[in-house]
């Protein structure tokens, strides 16, 4: 590393550490209105002034791109400057019972995100998550609700949140009747981190005005130094070639079959998600031998009082479509009608650009 590398990254790194520190002490002192935003239909929150919680409640209109409509004087003033907690719909989660050992209580964050691929459509970068306070499932074992969603369906709440200048956005969801138990989802400081910002170039320009008489004195040793670490700087330059190298190897071809991947992946139903939705689907008195998900069809066999109206439902489904029945109804021996029910499966997620 040259002299003048070191310097810089010395700098750098001072700089940040006294960001933080200064932007952490001026959240201590300032204390943050606290708002509720409850989610009231869908990609509507109702916001409540949590000091006055009887006060007018407005509503706020969020879809996929944003805020759907501005934001009036009244509600910008609201969120502006305020801690926001958005609780959000359980229809937007799937929800995931998890049984682990005891040992895996205090390693919950690691052994929970390693676990969403496999419990979820999505990765653990693709997803916000949370679960509940583990309890004891005897045995030795402890158990916790897992929630998760894609994290690209509560982006643009926290992008709404960003744009009223609220200081932190916490979400979180329930489960259970009533009030339920809140599952946190997605933390996001917001005011805190654009402060630090802020911090940074006002300490970037201080130190730039109050060091300049330093570098300029410092600029005939470095030169002369820098003509001896000529080897050196011939050593970084093929590193850093070779880097650009290794970066750039992947080429066109192998971008396009990554594209082509991902558009995939968003186009092809969910298996996760279509075993969700038939369990939402059917009657209690359904009961399945059969499951079978292939080339974007679900095909599912069993037993049913009224094997008729399960078309009706399943069609009724925004999962499915073109239900049909893909063998004759027969007398079951359980007393009900055995039934083979085929169904096209709609993709779980939009295709994206």
């Amino acid at each position: 590393m040259t002299i003048w590398a070191s310097l810089k990254e010395r700098a750098s790194n001072w700089i940040e550490d006294a960001a933080t520190g200064l932007t952490l002490l001026l959240a201590m002192v300032r204390r943050s209105r606290k708002v509720e935003l409850i989610e009231h239909g869908e990609n509507a929150f109702l916001a409540v002034d949590a000091s006055k919680p009887s006060a007018d409640r407005p509503l706020l209109h969020i879809d996929e791109n944003g805020v759907a409509e501005p934001l009036t004087p009244e509600l910008r003033a609201l969120l502006a400057r305020s801690s926001v907690e958005v609780i959000l719909a359980p229809s937007r989660f799937i929800f995931r019972s998890l049984e682990l050992p005891q040992g895996a209580r205090q390693f919950l964050d690691g052994v929970v995100r390693s676990q969403i691929d496999r419990l979820t459509p999505w990765s653990a970068n693709e997803a916000a998550f949370g679960w509940t306070e583990p309890t004891d499932a005897g045995a030795g074992q402890i158990g916790v609700t897992v929630a998760a969603t894609a994290r690209a369906r509560v982006a643009p709440i926290a992008q709404a949140a960003m744009e009223a200048r609220a200081d932190q956005v916490r979400m979180s969801t329930l489960i259970g009747e009533g009030e339920g138990l809140r599952i946190p989802v997605f933390a996001q400081d917001i005011g805190v981190g654009g402060g630090g910002r802020r911090m940074t170039r006002g300490l970037v320009a201080a130190l730039a005005l109050a060091g300049l008489a330093f570098v300029m004195s410092l600029g005939a040793w470095l030169v002369i130094g820098g003509m001896d670490d000529a080897r050196v700087a011939a050593l970084e330059a093929r590193i850093a070639e070779r880097r650009a190298e290794l970066m750039n190897r992947r080429g066109p071809a192998a971008e396009e079959a990554l594209k082509a991947l991902q558009a995939r992946k968003w186009a092809s139903p969910s298996a996760v998600m279509t075993v969700e939705a038939l369990s939402k689907t059917l009657p209690d008195d359904a009961h399945l031998t059969e499951l079978r998900i292939e080339a974007g069809k679900v095909e599912i066999a069993g037993s049913a009082v009224d094997p008729p109206s399960l078309i009706r439902l399943i069609e009724q489904s925004r999962r499915f479509t073109q239900a049909t029945f893909s063998a004759p109804t027969v007398k079951s021996p359980s007393g009900g009608q055995g039934f083979h029910i085929e169904a096209h499966i709609a993709p779980s997620f939009p295709a994206t650009n």
